[in-house]
């Protein structure tokens, strides 16, 4: 009968054992954060609230946008920093992706989607019209994973070192979203801050606070 090694079946053992006892947090993918789109003109922040994933516009290249393609008139003039783009989205059984909707205010339609975090440092995104028709993209991450809480509000910490394209390597930008010290305190002082220009200036804070989210999400 074929054997193996003793030296190579000791190693096998100790690197069974050691993959055992990591956290089962440290082997899951992450959605969560701060994500700068393929065409760098903004950021997309992405939390969990009420158990789905949500992302909104944190941050924009060019400040100022308005929803003008939304079909809904009454939402035109609504600004796009601060305005949900992934929607209610949920986890697939078995598999480290969310299926959910996205909304693209380019063209204002939205879209079936599903976000699927490649490493530590990439999201995908693949949207699809009536099952077919298929494109998608690859977010960058620059700020990191945003913690759960019992209330659904972020916890922030500071943006990934080192990433100039936050601000598109120009000076005199806006520090882009998600990249202030962490958030604390109750749950009425994170509401407050919720939509509010802060000395960082981060317009956007907690997105489970927003009220196009909240009134879904609690």
């Amino acid at each position: 009968m074929l054997q193996c090694p003793r030296n190579f079946m000791r190693t096998l053992f100790l690197c069974g054992a050691a993959a055992a006892t990591l956290p089962a947090t440290a082997l899951a993918a992450d959605p969560t954060g701060d994500w700068m789109v393929a065409d760098k003109v903004a950021n997309i922040r992405v939390a969990e609230c009420n158990g789905s994933m949500w992302g909104v516009v944190a941050w924009e290249k060019t400040p100022g946008g308005r929803d003008t393609n939304n079909p809904d008139a009454s939402k035109q003039s609504r600004p796009t920093l601060g305005m949900p783009i992934l929607l209610d989205m949920k986890k697939k059984p078995g598999v480290d992706q969310w299926e959910g909707t996205v909304y693209n205010a380019k063209d204002g339609k939205s879209y079936q989607s599903t976000i699927k975090p490649v490493g530590s440092d990439q999201l995908e995104i693949q949207g699809c019209i009536l099952g077919f028709l298929c494109g998608g993209e690859t977010w960058t991450r620059v700020g990191p994973p945003i913690p759960s809480s019992p209330t659904n509000s972020m916890a922030k910490g500071p943006s990934k070192a080192g990433s100039s394209i936050k601000t598109g390597g120009l000076p005199g930008q806006p520090r882009p979203a998600g990249s202030q010290s962490a958030t604390t305190g109750s749950t009425g002082q994170q509401a407050s801050a919720a939509g509010r220009k802060t000395a960082s200036g981060d317009v956007v804070g907690d997105i489970c606070l927003l009220p196009d989210i909240a009134r879904f999400a609690h």
